[in-house]
């Protein structure tokens, strides 16, 4: 993985326990595994809020908060969590949060990791790593997620659902279609994939890597050089 520019999507419930504690053991694994090799170019990783975000986004409904509310929770807990993988990268981070591809095109000047969160309300951190993939030039998407990849069906409720090894634009465009859009765009929702991160991912032409990161042995292999992983991969043809 070395001298390409690559982005990083990880899933912000990557970084907590399923008791809410941050796993400071899977943090730190992580950096170690991402500083394990010599690199150059511009690497970027992009925080999802995760079931903390989650947690405040249901306290605020419960309020009757609006959705443009609860997105800008979202986004804040984001940040956050890119703070916390910052304090654990130290030195080789930048130590600033890129709230916009501006701030971002500032940060890629310094040659270090760049971690951010959400950039705008009804925008998934997908999406946003997607978008910033297409602006550094990134031929790779990395995508670490709490499930093995892209199934038919949800893996945590039939036990029956399948993956799917590959899938091009088209496919991946009729699996979405597929899917009840009823909460979509809601603050909090989860999807590997929406109908936003779709267009972005048709228009830039980059492939896409999606992995566990509960387990960072498919990883590792992974930003060691072996492509052939146990997920989904995504690409044009």
């Amino acid at each position: 993985m070395k001298d390409k520019n690559v982005v990083i999507k990880i899933g912000g419930s990557l970084l907590f326990t399923e008791e809410y504690k941050i796993n400071l053991k899977k943090i730190a694994e992580f950096c170690k595994i991402f500083k394990s090799r010599a690199y150059s170019g511009n690497h970027v990783i992009v925080c999802g809020g995760g079931l903390v975000a989650r947690e405040y986004i249901n306290a605020v409904r419960s309020f009757n908060g609006s959705e443009a509310l609860c997105d800008a929770f979202g986004i804040e807990i984001s940040r956050i969590n890119s703070k916390l993988l910052i304090a654990s990268f130290q030195d080789f981070a930048y130590p600033l949060v890129p709230k916009s591809i501006e701030e971002l095109s500032t940060a890629i000047l310094f040659n270090k990791i760049i971690i951010m969160g959400g950039l705008q309300p009804g925008q998934s951190t997908t999406s946003v790593a997607l978008e910033v993939a297409e602006f550094i030039g990134a031929q790779n998407l990395i995508i670490l997620t709490d499930v093995n990849g892209i199934y038919d069906k949800d893996p945590k409720k039939f036990d029956d659902a399948k993956i799917f090894k590959h899938l091009n634009y088209d496919e991946l465009q009729e699996l979405i279609l597929k899917i009840s859009y009823s909460k979509q765009a809601a603050a909090g929702e989860y999807r590997i994939f929406d109908a936003v991160s779709l267009q972005i991912l048709k228009r830039s032409n980059i492939k896409v890597f999606i992995m566990s990161g509960k387990e960072l042995s498919e990883f590792e292999k992974f930003w060691s050089g072996d492509k052939a992983i146990n997920g989904t991969i995504i690409s044009k043809e």
